[in-house]
């Protein structure tokens, strides 16, 4: 089931709106065949561990990270491609959440008479989709936060110099995260500011690039922008704005091969978080990596709908004049500040404790 698991961790960013799930078979000690969720979502990992396997499938002990599908979309259930191949046991480490699924494949393999055992690397099976469950469970993508700062905790100077704070094996490891999450979010702050091209730059990952996405409550961002040139030839770009916003400026956006959503003003009349998070769900999005400033990082935080931290900290000290990564979260007691715990055995990774 590690192997599973490993297996799916490879495709993490590339197969949304769908999990990304790994599958093993085995017979008499001997692995037949492995599949994992191909990119774009289909095929699944079942059917491809099958093709692999192929007559030898039969009698054989089937190891898949997340409950096969039950349900015809735009390629059939796997559980009818298991039920065919005659495999005589399959081990699932948890079950789909989908309304679509959700016990229904467990329970159609059983009536066929295959022996089903749920519940093997369970916790693990949950970690590795906990974007695609938050998007079903939630209604929102699983949000991680990247903060690059000095020790003590600021992203740049008093006259806003920043490059760079931290060093070529942390901007490598951010680049990674950009490849295994569906899409990267900034603020329009950023976005002016920077020019940046939010892409993955890795050798061997180029072009494992996230949807790009920028918060813009009034369509500031130029048709120059980096990120709107590429628009159409180097990584999809979504802009989130207000429903009200300029109906021209979107024309012109739209023209350019850029994505506008509009979402309802929130009662202070700004862009709300959550509805922003709602409508990049609604278009498939289950993982959605944060790298906007302060601004954006505290309006996250304080919405209460940051899952995971990527805290990357340079052994320098900038002072208080400085420019925090983090703005006002209303704190007047420790008991209610947001505390941190540690994810696993991932460096710089914690996870907010709720």
């Amino acid at each position: 089931m590690q192997a599973a698991l490993r297996l799916a961790r490879r495709h993490l960013g590339r197969v949304w709106p769908n999990p990304s799930v790994g599958c093993i078979l085995v017979k008499d000690g001997v692995v037949l065949g492995r599949g994992v969720t191909a990119p774009g979502g289909r095929p699944h990992g079942e059917p491809q561990a099958l093709a692999q396997a192929g007559e030898a499938a039969r009698g054989a002990t089937v190891y898949v990270s997340l409950e096969p599908c039950n349900h015809h979309g735009k390629t059939p259930p796997c559980s009818e491609a298991l039920i065919a191949a005659g495999v005589a046991r399959i081990v699932v480490a948890c079950e789909d959440p989908d309304p679509r699924v959700s016990g229904g494949g467990i329970r159609r393999l059983r009536e066929a008479g295959i022996q089903v055992d749920v519940g093997l690397c369970a916790m693990d099976a949950m970690a590795v989709n906990a974007g695609f469950f938050s998007r079903i469970l939630k209604g929102r993508p699983g949000v991680t936060l990247k903060l690059a700062t000095s020790l003590d905790g600021r992203v740049a100077t008093a006259t806003g110099h920043s490059q760079w704070i931290t060093g070529p094996d942390s901007r490598a490891r951010g680049h990674l995260l950009r490849a295994h999450h569906d899409a990267i979010l900034i603020g329009i702050g950023t976005a002016l500011a920077d020019d940046p091209e939010l892409t993955c730059r890795l050798p061997g990952l180029a072009g494992a690039n996230p949807v790009r996405v920028v918060l813009d409550s009034h369509l500031r961002l130029p048709l120059t922008a980096k990120l709107v040139r590429g628009a159409a030839t180097i990584a999809p770009t979504w802009v989130v704005t207000l429903t009200g916003a300029d109906s021209a400026k979107a024309a012109a956006l739209d023209a350019a091969a850029v994505r506008v959503l509009r979402v309802d003003a929130d009662k202070d009349g700004r862009l709300p978080v959550q509805g922003a998070l709602t409508a990049l769900a609604g278009q498939g999005i289950t993982r959605l990596l944060v790298e906007g400033g302060p601004t954006v990082a505290t309006a996250f935080l304080k919405a209460g709908v940051v899952d995971q931290v990527e805290w990357f900290r340079a052994p320098l000290l900038i002072g208080g004049d400085g420019l925090p990564a983090v703005g006002h979260l209303d704190v007047d007691l420790l008991a209610q500040a947001l505390r941190l715990s540690p994810a696993g055995d991932v460096l710089n990774s914690h996870q907010i404790l709720r």
